[in-house]
């Protein structure tokens, strides 16, 4: 244990639509995260409890601190990085939800002093727009990058079979839009049990999230999901996942582009994407509900 971590830390705890995470400011990227570490501080029984965990440094101080191999495509050394870890400690490259709630964090903090800016992470740099703010509430949205459409696979929850589409986000997903699905329906699967896929398609693991069809309300596709998250399970929302559905719901209608507003149970959030799939935009609530110390023996 190193003397940066002989005292308490402190850190916050927030979540975009019930998505949450334990938020740890750690300038020098002294904190030594190993995965039983993490995964202990997620743990709802004998930690502090989240879906996941940002570290918030600067990208330069984490390639010094060889957390990171290099900087990404677009990424600056003294931009915000979001080095996110999954519930079980696994790293993550990338997370929807993670990033509107890693930049209300670091406006409220005085991190940065203006409303648009650029946090990096694995999967390369996000540009994000606060549009309105508060200690505890705000409104973000996050230019996501391209939504990479695959191949068409199956994944079995609760001993059904579900047929749905790859969608790259810099993290791996299956987007599978049911026919006929109600949203009572999709409610009522068991996901206890967790999922099966083909490891041959996702040999990395795969995020999957189950739909019901779209309906156009004129403005929007409107729609719901359910989603399990590799390395953490069934969460209330992914903001990955969200936009991965998006571009599974345009493809079952024929379409490239557009507008949905999408249901989880956690909220709604608004997703775009234009460009024919080369460009999608988030666009949802984050809360900070509270902020606390970690003890010495916590990082252990």
């Amino acid at each position: 244990m190193t003397s940066a971590t002989s005292q308490p830390r402190a850190f916050w705890k927030g979540h975009g639509t019930q998505n949450d995470f334990i938020i740890v400011d750690d300038p020098g990227a002294l904190l030594p995260l190993e995965p039983a570490t993490v995964a202990a501080l997620c743990d709802r029984q004998r930690g502090i409890g989240a879906d996941g965990l940002l570290r918030v440094a600067r990208a330069g101080t984490l390639v010094d601190a060889g957390v990171l191999t290099g900087l990404g495509e677009g990424i600056a050394a003294d931009d915000l990085f979001m080095d996110y870890r999954n519930a079980d400690g696994s790293i993550a490259e990338m997370c929807g939800n993670g990033v509107r709630v890693f930049a209300h964090y670091c406006r409220v903090a005085g991190l940065v002093d203006t409303d648009e800016f650029v946090v990096g992470s694995r999967a390369g740099a996000r540009p994000v727009r606060i549009h309105s703010i508060s200690d505890t509430d705000a409104d973000v949205s996050v230019a996501m990058g391209p939504a990479r459409r695959g191949v068409t696979s199956s994944a079995t929850i609760d001993g059904r079979v579900y047929r749905g589409l790859a969608v790259d986000l810099g993290n791996p997903h299956l987007a599978c839009v049911v026919p006929g699905l109600t949203h009572g329906e999709l409610g009522a699967i068991d996901f206890s049990g967790g999922v099966q896929f083909d490891a041959g398609v996702f040999p990395e693991g795969v995020n999957v999230e189950l739909l019901t069809e779209p309906v156009d309300d004129g403005a929007a596709l409107i729609a719901s999901m359910r989603v399990i998250e590799r390395g953490v399970g069934e969460t209330r929302s992914c903001g990955t996942g969200l936009v991965a559905s998006a571009s599974a719901l345009l493809a079952s209608v024929g379409r490239d582009e557009g507008l949905l507003r999408i249901t989880v149970p956690g909220g709604r959030v608004e997703v775009a994407i234009a460009d024919g799939g080369r460009s999608s935009t988030l666009r949802g609530p984050s809360r900070l509900v509270a902020r606390g110390e970690l003890f010495d023996g916590a990082l252990r």
